[in-house]
């Protein structure tokens, strides 16, 4: 995107999220200088996220408060303000603007060309999808996603910068600031239970399409069928206006039709196939037509920690997957399921209030989603600080789910958890690490992969 007038200093407070990463690597790129602090970078964590940052011009420093000072304009934040931070601290007593990161990133996507995708699932993948094609195509779009992109070859991967007034964004309803956004094209992947009441949901998508010129709905969904919009996808659906059908997996991927045009993907699933229908029917908005769209994702390596294959040992494939609600973690398995062999789960969830209202789908999950020759074993909920109930363990999910005959296990420490499964995995067996918000998740799961 072209440079703006006014160059601002910003500091970014947890500048190694992915939505404030993004962020900040788009704002460096538009000539705005750019700091920034983040515990996991004061503990020595994650160093080719930090480096990538910092070879981007992003400087960073301790996250004591020493670098917010005068010449700091604004400080970001990504949640509520806590003052026990020093940097938020400082910036309070010194009478520095804080702002929301959704705030920021609202103002420059509704004053660009913008796609904005929300939905329960996929879109991330989606976000990715899009962004691929219109660089395939030529269009060089600032993409800002919450996930790394495998195309663009560099960590974290989740922002590509584009010259062109073309914006292509994740939309997050979980915090309620998808109703920041006005996009020029807006996405709505699917509406099942995560983070809301499917109530609230409705009423946030349904709002959110309103405010796009253009809306795309699923009609394979029945919560974003009834939404208004003006274009529509589906899987099998002869009445979306963007249909796939004849879907086969093929190798690691899958094969479908749509408008006499065979589509190919790299990544696996049927759930896949209707991510790339958004993908397509939204950039149909912008003139791109099926075969070139279709022609553009053949090459799509898709999204990290999306069920990624990290690599094989002896026969076995370890797999990192951000599932973390029921609908995902069941287009998940289900991908698994069609090929043969065993599968050993760790499945870490998120949060205590998160988790017990998921309960009920998760168990639902896992019991529907694999056998009694496969092995699910949970650590304690993950907890990424604040003040939370602790009313729920994941005890309380493997008893039902070991009820109902699947061999589920409650070990606490994520330690006896990779030995365990180092100890039990044998050729063909598919080894799945679970789970979101926690950056460990990968460097454990690689950690498996070595010790196999």
């Amino acid at each position: 995107m072209s440079v703006v007038a006014e160059r601002k200093t910003y500091f970014f407070c947890g500048v190694g999220g992915s939505g404030m990463s993004a962020l900040a690597q788009v704002l460096c790129h538009q000539g705005h200088s750019v700091l920034g602090s983040d515990r996991n970078h004061d503990r020595g964590l994650h160093a080719q996220l930090y480096d990538s940052l910092s070879s981007q011009g992003i400087i960073l420093h301790p996250q004591d408060g020493s670098g917010v000072g005068p010449a700091i304009d604004e400080l970001v934040v990504s949640s509520a303000v806590e003052e026990s931070i020093p940097d938020v601290g400082n910036a309070l007593a010194i009478g520095i603007p804080i702002r929301m990161r959704a705030d920021i990133l609202a103002s420059i996507f509704n004053s660009a060309k913008g796609i904005a995708v929300g939905g329960t699932s996929g879109k991330t993948t989606v976000t990715g999808m899009i962004g691929h094609i219109l660089i395939e195509s030529g269009l060089s779009p600032t993409v800002v996603n919450g996930g790394g992109m495998l195309n663009t070859n560099q960590e974290p991967g989740n922002a590509i910068c584009g010259c062109s007034t073309l914006m292509v964004i994740e939309a997050d309803e979980s915090d309620g600031s998808i109703a920041l956004y006005t996009p020029t094209v807006g996405v709505v992947t699917n509406i099942s239970l995560d983070h809301k009441p499917l109530g609230e949901l409705r009423d946030l998508f349904g709002a959110f399409c309103g405010r796009s010129l253009t809306a795309v709905r699923n009609l394979n969904c029945r919560d974003s069928e009834v939404l208004h919009a003006e274009v529509s996808f589906g899987l099998d659906s002869p009445k979306a206006d963007f249909n796939a059908r004849d879907v086969k997996p093929v190798g690691d991927g899958v094969v479908f039709d749509m408008d006499g045009n065979q589509i190919r993907l790299r990544i696996p699933g049927v759930h896949n196939v209707s991510n790339a229908a958004a993908a397509i029917a939204a950039v149909s908005r912008l003139g791109i037509v099926v075969k070139d769209a279709g022609e553009a994702l053949c090459n799509f390596r898709g999204i990290c920690r999306r069920l990624q294959l990290l690599g094989e040992r002896s026969g076995i494939r370890v797999f990192d997957d951000f599932a973390h609600n029921p609908d995902k973690i069941k287009a998940s398995l289900r991908v698994l399921k069609e090929k043969s062999g065993r599968l050993l789960v760790m499945f870490q969830p998120t949060g205590f209030a998160p988790t017990k209202f998921l309960k009920d789908g998760l168990i639902e999950a896992f019991t529907e989603g694999l056998d009694k020759s496969d092995i699910l074993l949970m650590p304690q909920i993950f907890y990424a600080g604040g003040t939370a109930s602790r009313d729920i363990s994941s005890s309380d999910l493997i008893g039902p789910i070991a009820d109902h005959g699947i061999n589920a296990e409650f070990l606490p420490e994520r330690a006896d958890i990779g030995q365990r499964v180092v100890r039990e995995a044998e050729p063909g067996d598919r080894v799945v690490i679970m789970g979101a918000r926690d950056d460990s998740l990968t460097e454990f799961a690689h950690t498996i992969l070595s010790q196999i």
